[in-house]
């Protein structure tokens, strides 16, 4: 500890005492939830007020206890540092400690049924006292809940990445054409050239970032796509091409060919240009302190090899 630091005049069992009153709203919940006394919590909270020199709750007797504005952001910063007291504990304790816990997870929407079942399933056979907790969502949003603490890590396409964010590659995709049975295209022998859809009505996966890759890929080949829905669901996206209401340019590709109404869609790889791979990793906040539960994810995602049947999002077709 160099001579500028001091050690802070605020306790653990302090910042517990205040998180649990944040949580479950009044002291007496919170007390009953750490097995302690009406009056000890109450002591707690306010001797964190006191140590930080801030009023962190509004106590209003039979109406509980609401968090003051600072209040709100002490609670973000007291969870992540309860969080690593834990992990620093359940680190000493050396390698042989078993992996346990809760994981929050966020993964970008069109990856969610693609990517997330197999990954899933097989982790949670590998560790079972972890807990995941999912969070789907657009890249944007998640990037804020990953700087807020929400979630632990992302699975996400490598794309438009944050700087901020550590990333491990998972594997690569590389995008499609999709377009419905009856197309003029669909009869087509092996890859086609993009620009022979400029003309017809597109249908625009419309979730960041896949929109603006999409939208990228047309540029370079040469025109402005004709967009004529935009959805923000993948599967909807899917089912306006089984009805010929337009075609579609995505990354993940399921196995089953069909719509959720049971029509067929057919896919056609690109050349003239052809697109490049796009990669899909999970990732993490530089600045973050990941828990072994993540640590393990991490490793066990990333383990597996991408021409494996276990690999995320392959199936035998």
């Amino acid at each position: 500890m160099s001579n500028g630091e001091s050690v802070p005049r605020y306790t653990m069992r302090q910042l517990a005492a205040f998180v649990a009153v944040a949580e479950t709203g009044t002291i007496s919940a919170a007390a009953e939830r750490l097995h302690a006394s009406h009056s000890a919590l109450a002591a707690a909270v306010t001797d964190l007020e006191r140590a930080l020199n801030v009023q962190l709750t509004v106590r209003r007797r039979a109406h509980g206890v609401r968090l003051t504005p600072t209040g709100e952001t002490v609670l973000i910063r007291a969870r992540a540092l309860l969080h690593q007291a834990t992990e620093l504990q359940a680190d000493a304790g050396g390698p042989g400690g078993g992996v346990s816990g809760p994981l929050a997870l966020g993964c970008y929407t069109s990856l969610g049924p693609t990517v997330l079942p197999s990954l899933l399933r097989s982790y949670t056979v590998r560790y079972p006292q972890t807990r995941v907790e999912l969070h789907e969502d657009t890249q944007n949003r998640l990037r804020k809940q990953l700087v807020d603490g929400e979630v632990d890590l992302v699975i996400a396409y490598a794309l438009d990445l944050p700087d901020e964010w550590r990333t491990a590659v998972l594997g690569t995709r590389r995008p499609h054409v999709l377009v419905g049975p009856e197309h003029p295209l669909t009869g087509a022998d092996g890859p086609v050239r993009l620009a022979e859809l400029a003309e017809d009505p597109m249908i625009l996966l419309d979730a960041p970032p896949s929109s603006y890759h999409a939208l990228e890929v047309c540029r370079q080949a040469g025109f402005e796509p004709r967009v004529a829905y935009r959805t923000q669901n993948y599967e909807t996206a899917r089912a306006f091409v089984g009805r010929d209401l337009g075609w579609t340019l995505l990354v993940q590709r399921p196995a089953p060919e069909v719509t959720y109404e049971g029509l067929p869609v057919v896919v056609k790889e690109l050349h003239d240009p052809r697109p490049d791979p796009v990669g899909v990793v999970v990732a993490w906040h530089r600045g973050s302190m990941l828990s072994r539960a993540a640590r393990a994810f991490i490793r066990f995602a990333t383990s597996e090899p991408e021409d494996s049947a276990d690999f995320p999002g392959n199936h035998p077709r």
